[in-house]
């Protein structure tokens, strides 16, 4: 019913936190289900743990960016919101009020999602993590991914496609 990248996103939301590790599992289910589709839901719910991996790390200025686009397109999604076992108002008056939140410079604290399928909670929980408890400041690993990992498939990644754009101009 669901994907499994889905649950794998979920349990890290809700188990470790790991909100990185979020971003990297539906960034490659989107790209091989929707590629290029820049309002897809999978896009809003990625931007939408990018914003929280930059609101534990006080980068308030990406949190706030992130989550304002994430918001507008999880607005225009609901009902695919919705399908994925998710209560849409809820999440997205959640989401503007973390929005507010960051944008006043507040301190964070762990997310819960709104799951209002049981056995979507069924399946995530679970998965070998603690659910729905606090972020673990204290590893630097999930706390600061995005520095600790090795970045030479993103970079060459990156290089690759602004190639690619130059062979098409």
């Amino acid at each position: 019913m669901y994907p499994d990248k889905y649950i794998e996103f979920l349990v890290h939301f809700h188990g470790d936190r790991d909100y990185f590790e979020c971003h990297e599992i539906l960034e490659e289910y989107w790209k091989n289900t929707d590629p290029n589709n820049k309002k897809s839901a999978w896009v809003g719910l990625i931007l939408m743990a990018v914003s929280f991996y930059h609101h534990r790390r006080e980068n308030f200025n990406g949190a706030e960016r992130t989550l304002r686009k994430g918001i507008g397109i999880l607005e225009c999604r609901a009902e695919e919101i919705q399908a994925l076992g998710l209560e849409t108002d809820q999440l997205i008056k959640d989401l503007k009020d973390r929005l507010v939140l960051i944008q006043k410079g507040g301190k964070y604290s762990s997310v819960n999602l709104p799951i209002i399928d049981p056995l979507l909670k069924e399946k995530c929980a679970p998965k070998g993590f603690p659910w729905c408890s606090d972020s673990n400041f204290p590893d630097e690993d999930i706390v600061h991914r995005h520095k600790r990992r090795d970045r030479t498939m993103v970079i060459k990644e990156r290089l690759d496609a602004l190639n690619q754009k130059k062979r098409q101009e």
